[in-house]
């Protein structure tokens, strides 16, 4: 689902020498960097994108969607079950909790910072609402509401000191993973488990479809408006400018293939029981935060704060209120990921937030394309690196292999990330493109 825009490109004027044949003395040239020309038409400039792209050390998500059909085509030779409706339903919904607390630590990331926090926030988070509105009869809405703002708090807390105190926030973020844990633990009082209404608001988030078909079509329908009319217009601004553009027939293209994609999701889902609340919110999610991070100055704030500090302080930008800020979002979607952990179990326990849970977060933003140092991410990276995660959970699962042997596979898929990621730093720096 992830289509990278067509980069701004900047055009600067140049006076050509006096003996420039045919041009005369003082005429202003116009003269573009190569690397931000749009493609040429056809096979050959898809082709020749694709080699710029590789020498500039810029993979995008191609190793993210190699790995995905890798993955798929393994398992299904394996299991003809694991492309099944109800499987792949099934891996898109439990991969929401963990994928909503991996799109606010892109946003950590970006900064080339670490949130070691969020599997404990998730749990607390689920612990306030059950205590809440279980133990003390509060109402639900509310109760989840104080919650969503607890993980806002707390992020915030750990960001004012890491960006106004100066503590390291890997160190910061490690005190609040103690400290929250025992908090949950605390409120959850000597029972331990507290079980939450499956009907009720938390209980209908990972259980709650869409039934009717025409959801699901129409979200595909809604998805593929959202992409080519926006783009299409852009297209139209930026060739009335006289700034290079996609043509039209580049356009259509994209548009189909990602049709193609999510019809095929839409044919699936009403092939079992339709759609997922789970998904629509998580697809809901992942549209606000990309137009957050790439068209709002916020966004270029961020952006420019993972790439130099110093820098974006001479700019203007107040440093310590973005990193604040960050690691509010932070919070906060670690809250929205507990709830749905709670939903998937119907329960708020001390397990919660515990285990694999922080690692998983975490992999899946790197996983997904998010740099490890900072100024380079997308939150469509939580979506691609979750989806790999939660594939070979579910694909090991289907072949009865041990939870250790699925560590394993796991951490080195990490590896392999963390490696190519360094491997691009290293080959945009030779470009002269980090």
């Amino acid at each position: 689902m992830s289509i990278d825009k067509t980069p701004e490109v900047s055009v600067e004027k140049t006076t050509a020498p006096v003996d420039e044949p045919g041009v005369a003395a003082g005429a202003a040239v116009t003269g573009v960097d190569p690397r931000l020309l749009v493609r040429e038409q056809g096979f050959a400039g898809y082709l020749g994108e694709f080699k710029r792209k590789i020498k500039g050390g810029d993979l995008g998500a191609i190793p993210v969607v190699i790995g995905l059909i890798i993955i798929g085509a393994i398992f299904q030779s394996l299991n003809s079950a694991f492309l099944g409706a109800e499987n792949i339903n099934n891996i898109l919904v439990a991969m929401v909790a963990t994928g909503m607390m991996s799109v606010g630590i892109v946003f950590v990331l970006m900064l080339g910072e670490i949130d070691l926090s969020v599997g404990s926030v998730s749990g607390v988070s689920s612990a306030i609402t059950a205590v809440l509105s279980v133990t003390h009869g509060m109402n639900e809405w509310l109760a989840v509401l104080i919650s969503l703002a607890a993980g806002a708090l707390i992020g915030a807390l750990h960001g004012f000191f890491f960006a106004r105190l100066g503590a390291p926030a890997f160190a910061v973020t490690l005190a609040g993973l103690l400290f929250w844990n025992g908090f949950m633990l605390q409120i959850l009082g000597s029972n331990g488990t507290i079980n939450i209404d499956g009907d009720g608001v938390v209980g209908k988030l990972t259980t709650y479809y869409f039934s009717d078909v025409a959801a699901a079509y129409g979200l595909a329908v809604i998805a593929i408006l959202g992409y080519f009319v926006p783009t299409f217009l852009g297209n139209r601004r930026r060739e009335a400018a006289g700034i290079p553009s996609r043509p039209l027939s580049d356009i259509v293209l994209r548009t189909v293939l990602l049709a193609i994609a999510l019809f095929a999701v839409a044919v699936i889902f009403n092939q079992y029981k339709g759609l997922p609340l789970a998904v629509l919110l998580f697809g809901i999610v992942l549209v606000g935060t990309d137009f957050l991070l790439r068209r709002t100055s916020y966004g270029r704030k961020v952006n420019a704060l993972g790439g130099s500090v110093e820098a974006s302080r001479r700019a203007g930008i107040n440093v310590t209120a973005i990193r604040i800020s960050v690691f509010s979002l932070a919070g906060l979607f670690a809250a929205v990921g507990g709830l749905f952990w709670a939903s998937k179990i119907a329960a708020a326990n001390q397990s919660a937030g515990a285990g694999d849970l922080l690692m998983n977060v975490i992999a899946a933003a790197v996983i997904g394309g998010t740099s490890l140092f900072g100024g380079r991410g997308r939150t469509w990276n939580a979506l691609l690196g979750v989806l790999v995660i939660t594939s070979i959970q579910y694909g090991l699962a289907l072949q009865g292999i041990a939870t250790p042997i699925q560590y394993m596979i796991t951490g080195g898929v990490l590896l392999a990330t963390v490696v190519i990621d360094s491997i691009t730093r290293k080959t945009q720096k030779t470009a002269g493109r980090a």
